[in-house]
């Protein structure tokens, strides 16, 4: 009797408790949650759609979504890398060192990474770290040319201008037609007293790109030599680009102390004075 009390006692509870559960599926509304899977396509979809609006220049509504694709899913490190570069193009730079921080945590062996966190760092003035990223990078992408180049400039900035050549060199071994460069190979010549080398460089340049920079260097290095040639390169480069009449535009495209001062005695030329003051009207 016992035993069969404890069985409908038992089958009760259980009826009850069937009874009770079909109750809340009633009251209770039923939620879809996506596979991860689903999370992680509408995640780089959402991701894909900052990066177009970044290219439009829309940055505050690239950003926004660049966060919205993170938080959908925080495990894919392209995701983390386009947050870093929306977060660049609104002068975020310590918020984008932490994202690409955690792009690298994912995925340590993706050269980009390193190269992002060198261009910030050279926002911030801060050269040193700058360069081991770089260095770290080139070691897992030792094929960009860009990143190469870039250390260059580095070295150009520190002064060590024969490092600099020999890694411009190593940027033209991989790209032969990468006038930038070449024409950098002459702004370290020039600091190192190496005219004739100078002129080489900012000639081989021009030959690829007639761009202004390398034609305004090839002035200065001709102005003692020929200065009627060093006169028409002059103004082909003030007319091309009037910003390089300007000191501090040319220091921010790494012109050393020598060059500079090469540059501003040309500038003296009575024959120039039309032409330097045109520019002056045209600087942006």
């Amino acid at each position: 009797m016992k035993k069969s009390l404890l069985k409908i006692l038992f089958f009760s509870i259980i009826n009850s408790h069937i009874f009770i559960a079909e109750s809340l599926k009633a009251l209770i509304p039923y939620y879809y949650f996506p596979e991860t899977k689903s999370l992680q396509k509408e995640g780089l979809s959402i991701g894909k759609q900052a990066y177009q609006l970044l290219y439009f220049g829309q940055i505050k509504d690239s950003l926004n979504l660049a966060k919205l694709a993170v938080k959908i899913d925080n495990t894919n490190e392209t995701l983390w890398t386009i947050l870093a570069e929306t977060q660049i193009a609104n002068k975020l730079y310590d918020d984008a060192l932490i994202s690409l921080n955690n792009a690298q945590n994912i995925n340590p062996k993706m050269g980009e990474i390193y190269f992002a966190k060198s261009t910030i760092y050279l926002k911030q003035s801060k050269i040193k770290k700058a360069k081991i990223s770089l260095i770290e990078g080139i070691k897992i992408l030792p094929k960009n040319f860009k990143a190469i180049f870039q250390l260059g400039n580095i070295y150009l900035m520190e002064k060590n201008y024969e490092k600099a050549i020999d890694e411009f060199d190593k940027a033209i071994n991989v790209k032969i037609d990468f006038w930038q460069a070449i024409n950098n190979k002459g702004l370290a010549y020039f600091e190192l007293n190496k005219i004739d080398l100078s002129i080489i460089s900012f000639k081989k340049a021009i030959d690829l790109e007639e761009n202004a920079e390398p034609l305004l260097g090839l002035a200065s290095c001709l102005k003692n030599k020929d200065i009627n040639k060093a006169l028409v390169f002059a103004r082909k480069a003030l007319n091309k680009e009037p910003n390089y009449v300007d000191f501090n535009f040319r220091k921010e495209q790494l012109w050393g102390e020598k060059l500079q001062i090469s540059t501003e005695k040309l500038f003296e030329n009575p024959q120039l004075k039309k032409d330097i003051l045109f520019a002056k009207t045209k600087i942006k």
